[in-house]
This record gives C-alpha cells, sequence and structure tokens, in this order.
C-alpha cells in the first residue's frame, strides 16, 4: 500500500513484481477408461507406475482390455495415468457386486459386516478376516482385527478395537484407511466373538488355506457374495442412469482429476459411437486429445480396403481432438500361455506420444523411426507403400514394420487430416501444441483477474506471456530465425477498447507459427551433363 510519511526519516516500501512465471503444463498424462477385475470404481486413481496398477487393480487379467492398454502403455514410455475403472451398474444381470464378510456377537442382531474396498469376485475366499481378544487390557470393549487379502499377500491389522462408536479406536475410524475393507457407515457396539486357535501352532500363519477338517473352530471368516458381472453396457460409460449429485459416473470421472491430456478407451463398449462421440466432447472441454482403436465388429475394419472405404469413427468439429490408429498389433499375451494375440494400439500408441514429449517435445509428431513399439511383434496387417498411400491421405495413421527399425508409428494426422479438408488442425503435433499453449497460458494468467484493467497490466501480461513464448521459441517448438517471426503476444489498447474495458474484459492475442512435419520427402536427383560446353 502506498505509503504516507509523517516523520522524516527513510521508509521502505516493498512493490510486488510485475513478474510471474508462467509454467508449462503436463503433456503426458494418459486417461484409461475401461473394466478390472477390482479397483475403485468411483472415482479416478492417479498412478505412475505399473506397479501402482498391480496394487490397486489387479494387473494384468485376460478380462480387462485396460489392463493391457496400461501395461503397454508404460512399456513403451508412459509415466503417468488416471485410471476409471467401469463396473456394470444397470441393465440386466449379472451385475457387479462387492463382497462382504459378517462377524457374529452374542446378539444376532448387530452382528457386523464388513464390506470389501471395491465390487468384484476377487474377495471371495480371498479376503480374510480374524478377530482376537489379546488386548493392551483385559476389557470386554476391545479387540484386535487382522484382514488378509490371501490374492496378494496383504495384510492389516489394527489393534485395540474399541466398541465405543465416539472413540478414536472405534471400528469406523481405524478402518478408515484401510485399502481392503470399504468405508463403514455404522459402528458396531457389539465385541465380535473371538476365532478359534485349536491346532494353530505358535507363530503359524492363522489364514493359511488349509488347515485341520477336524477342527470346529474356524481360524478366520472369509468374504462372500462378490460378483464381477458381465460387460458394462453403453450407459455404464456415459453415465445415463447417474444417481450422485455431481452426475461424474463413467467417462465423466474424469472431470474430478487435475489434468490429462490423452484418453484411451479400450475395450468393446468403448468402441461405441456414442461413447466415442461423449468422450470426444469431454476431450475437447480438457483440451485433450482421443487416442482411437481401429473399428471392430461387423461394420469395423477387417483389412485395409474395409479402412479405405470406411469413414472415420469421429467426423465432427470434435475430430481435430482425435487420431485413429490402423491396424491392430500382434503381442505375446502373458495370461494365456504366451499366444501370440491382437491388441487395440491404444496403450503403444499413448506411450510413444509419451515417450516422444519427453525426448522432442510435445512439438515432435510421434511418428518415423524413433517412435518404435517395444513389446509389439509386429501389425496385425503387414501393410504396402501403395496401401499406406490409400489410408494416410483420409486422415488414417498407419502402423508399419519396416526392417532394421522394426514396428514404428507412420503418421501423425488428427481426424481432420484428410487432405480434401485442408484443416488447420491437420497434424497430431500441431494440433498437442495448440492445446499445451493454451492450457499453460489459461492456468497461468489466472493472477490477471480482478487486476486493474489498463496499461500497466497489459505490459505485464505482455511481459509474462512473451517470456513463456519465448522459451518455446528457443526450444525449438516454432518456425521462424526470429521471436517477431515465430510468435506474437498483442495485449494493449489497439485489441482493448473501451467498450471491453467497460464491461470487465482484458483481450490477449497469442499467434504462433507451428512447426509442420515433414511427411514427405521429395529428393530430386539430376545427372549432370559435364561434358557439354555453355
Amino acid at each position: 500500500m502506498p505509503i504516507s510519511p509523517t516523520f522524516p526519516g527513510v521508509y521502505i516500501d516493498e512493490l510486488p513484481s510485475a513478474v510471474r512465471t508462467i509454467t508449462g503444463v503436463p503433456t503426458s498424462i494418459a486417461a484409461f477408461v475401461g473394466t478390472a477385475p477390482r479397483g475403485a470404481v468411483d472415482r479416478p486413481v492417479h498412478i505412475t507406475a505399473w506397479a501402482d496398477y498391480e496394487r490397486e487393480f489387479g494387473g494384468l487379467d485376460k478380462t480387462s482390455d485396460m489392463s493391457y492398454a496400461v501395461y503397454q502403455f508404460y512399456l513403451n514410455g508412459g509415466s503417468e495415468a488416471e485410471i476409471v475403472r467401469i463396473t456394470k451398474k444397470t441393465g440386466d444381470p449379472p451385475i457387479a457386486a462387492t463382497a462382504e464378510v459378517v462377524l457374529a456377537t452374542t446378539d444376532t442382531a448387530k452382528n457386523v459386516t464388513l464390506s470389501a474396498a471395491s465390487p468384484g469376485a476377487w474377495a471371495n475366499q480371498q479376503l480374510r478376516v480374524r478377530v482376537d481378544y489379546k488386548t493392551a487390557d483385559s476389557a470386554d470393549t476391545k479387540y484386535n482385527l487382522s484382514i488378509r487379502d490371501a490374492g496378494t499377500g496383504v495384510t492389516e491389522t489394527y489393534l485395540n478395537v474399541s466398541t465405543d462408536p465416539t472413540s478414536a479406536r472405534s471400528l469406523k475410524n481405524v478402518l478408515s484407511s484401510s485399502s481392503l475393507i470399504g468405508p463403514v457407515t455404522v459402528d458396531g457396539d457389539q465385541r465380535p466373538k473371538e476365532h478359534g486357535s485349536t491346532n494353530l501352532a505358535d507363530g503359524a500363519d492363522p489364514f493359511q488355506d488349509k488347515h485341520d477338517a477336524k477342527d470346529p473352530d474356524p481360524w478366520y471368516q472369509s468374504a462372500s457374495g462378490g460378483a464381477d458381472g458381465g460387460e458394462p453396457p453403453v450407459k455404464d460409460y456415459t453415465g445415463e442412469d447417474a444417481t450422485p449429485a455431481d452426475g461424474k459416473q463413467g467417462i465423466y470421472q474424469l472431470r474430478k482429476t487435475d489434468i490429462f491430456n490423452m484418453l484411451c478407451l479400450p475395450g468393446s463398449p468403448g468402441q461405441d459411437s456414442s461413447v466415442l462421440a461423449e468422450a470426444a466432447r469431454l476431450c475437447v472441454e480438457r483440451r485433450a486429445m482421443i487416442i482411437l482403436d481401429p473399428p471392430t465388429g461387423s461394420t469395423g475394419w477387417s483389412g485395409v480396403s474395409d479402412a479405405a472405404k470406411g469413414e472415420l469413427p469421429l467426423t465432427d468439429d470434435t475430430a481435430k481432438n482425435a487420431a485413429v490408429y490402423f491396424p491392430n498389433v500382434d503381442l505375446p499375451d502373458t495370461q494365456q500361455g504366451n499366444v501370440v494375440r491382437w491388441f487395440p494400439p491404444c496403450g503403444v500408441v499413448a506411450g510413444t506420444w509419451a515417450r516422444t514429449d519427453v525426448q522432442r517435445g510435445v512439438w515432435k509428431a510421434p511418428a518415423g523411426t524413433d517412435a518404435g513399439l517395444s513389446g509389439v511383434l509386429q501389425p496385425s496387417i503387414p501393410m504396402t507403400d501403395v496401401e499406406n498411400g490409400l489410408l494416410n491421405p483420409k486422415g488414417i495413421n498407419c502402423i508399419r514394420q519396416f526392417p532394421v527399425y522394426g514396428t514404428v508409428l507412420w503418421g501423425a494426422r488428427t481426424c481432420k487430416g484428410a487432405d480434401v479438408m485442408a484443416d488447420q488442425w491437420k497434424y497430431v503435433p500441431v494440433r498437442r501444441l495448440a492445446l499445451f499453449i493454451e492450457e499453460s497460458l489459461f492456468r497461468g494468467t489466472k493472477w490477471v483477474v480482478f487486476e486493474p484493467n489498463d496499461e500497466p497490466l497489459w505490459s505485464s501480461i505482455r511481459l509474462n506471456v512473451g517470456a513463456f513464448m519465448n522459451t518455446l521459441f528457443r526450444q525449438g517448438a516454432f518456425q521462424g530465425r526470429t521471436p517477431q517471426e515465430a510468435y506474437l503476444v498483442k495485449c494493449d489498447s489497439t485489441n482493448n477498447p473501451q467498450n471491453d474495458i467497460d464491461r470487465g474484459i482484458v483481450n490477449i492475442l497469442v499467434g504462433f507459427a507451428p512447426l509442420k512435419p515433414a511427411e514427405f520427402v521429395i529428393i530430386h536427383i539430376q545427372q549432370l551433363a559435364g561434358q557439354i560446353q555453355v
């Protein structure tokens, strides 16, 4: 605030800096939406490694296309991902169900019921609970609770659990951090019965699979009633029957995330046209790209001719934020004896995009001899240059195999990349660079809101946005030899008339000259007639 001098002397006035650094947002966070045998279903889960996926969602599973896609994402250089598990909640049975463990008490009307942390058959007979009374004191209101996931070996132990619902050691409070048991809505005021120790040697594992069949007292109580359910219908992906007040179900759970840059929908429900349309609109809203797999089924692309004659999965304005790859890829399935079968390519493509971002930048086309696909044996359909030439002008990115280089991505066009469209968002790197700049400036200029709208603010905006764009220019993101040729930042009286100022609007114009990929390399060769004198 301004200083009001009242006495002779020196006054110190700390002035705010006009420099507000704009930091670039991440560009390689992938989002996967699909089915899994276990894991959270009402929230997206952020993971940073394949081990995180194994711990939360159970790892590879032959019934889960998403598990293979996430594995291939990390195999090809991916780092961060948001996982949304979809379960069948609507339609005809079977519906996904959560397993439960019922702990008997002296009052059968007050038995303690514990639910597994997530729906699925994973908990049946594998989620085991044991109660004992070896507490710190002999009070008959306390007990110890041990929980084991026999499938993974994870064990949780809670000592001195109290039957007093108001206690910090109440069942509801101690299980609030459990990864195996879901939230407890009602605290039991009765102590569960203690499990027996007959024929259990000192120090022996009470959760072992087999014990003396003559033992009348079980060492633990197993969960039951869990079910995976059938394949989720389209409405479970689009959230048409969402019951929560926020309506964030299915793919819209991604609205709970801070940011994601790539969206993959592995599995047949994710190929439905209505799901793709909703997902593409979400990507436009969140400034992300959707990676499309080749259409399958009766109307799918079974060969190059089908792809050349068929329509792209997305053709409206949202297609600028989409890219489709053809064909599928062949990999060994480790869950089925390493038999070689085809997989949708979205996982390997997302991983390659992420790797290219780290190595070269988001402005580099994720294609070419550097865009090799790790773990891929070959494309499901080998293609020739002529066949490639049929698909590329339509905006279909091909996956090719070449000697020495192996299997690579050999296309970098969006679904607006057909030659006849001549669209400004024809190329994937151009569109992704624009989205990166948009999101970075959207987040980096929030400080402008409610600032006095006049030349001091405009000059500060030019300084900070210009510094951000100049950093990208020096990294090689734009065309041009000089900053003036590469980008512009305009925020002054010429684009902020008084009428806009009166309405509380400040206009910032940012332009850039994108780098177009060298898609066609033409070498002109001429024989010199050196013996002819001119």
